[in-house]
């Protein structure tokens, strides 16, 4: 299974295919306006868009399955 991601750290954002996803500060990303908290370790999904963020330290991987 291939898909696209992109790794941010804090303050930053990017576009994961057509959806805006950043990470606005430590432990709170958002993924075409829905947000969450994240703790240290944990991973996540969006259920409107399919999005998985997986945080580890400061890096916050975003990752789409194709």
């Amino acid at each position: 299974m291939s898909g696209e991601s992109v790794t941010l750290t804090p303050k930053h954002y990017d576009k994961l295919g057509v959806l805006h996803v950043g990470v606005t500060h430590e432990g709170f990303v958002t993924v075409a306006g829905d947000v969450a908290d994240i703790e240290d370790g944990q991973e996540i999904t969006f259920d409107r868009t399919g999005v998985t963020v997986k945080r580890n330290g400061s890096e916050y991987v975003f990752s789409k399955a194709a």
